[in-house]
C-alpha cells in the first residue's frame, strides 16, 4: 500500500475511533458546567444543542490530534 494513503488511512480511522468518546466527553462536561451556571436541569432542546455543539468542537479536535499523533509515530510520507 502507498504510504501517504496509510497516513491518512491511519488518521481517519484513528480520529473515527476517537470521535465517540471525545464527543460525550465534552458533552457532559459542558452540560454540567451549564446546570451549574444557571442553576437548574437544562431542557431537552439545551441539551441538543449542547451535543451538536461537542460534536463539533470533537470533530474537528479529533482530526487535528489524530494527525498529529500518526506523525509523531509513523511520521509524514514522502513521494518518490
Amino acid at each position: 500500500m502507498d504510504p501517504v494513503v496509510w497516513f491518512w488511512l491511519s488518521v481517519i480511522v484513528l480520529a473515527g475511533m476517537l470521535f465517540l468518546p471525545v464527543s460525550n466527553l465534552i458533552w457532559v462536561v459542558s452540560v454540567r458546567r451549564a446546570q451549574r451556571r444557571m442553576n437548574h436541569p437544562l431542557s431537552d432542546n439545551d441539551l441538543s444543542g449542547q451535543k451538536k455543539r461537542a460534536r463539533f468542537v470533537s470533530f474537528f479536535l479529533c482530526l487535528v490530534f489524530s494527525f498529529l499523533f500518526c506523525l509523531n509515530t509513523i511520521g509524514m510520507p514522502h513521494h518518490g
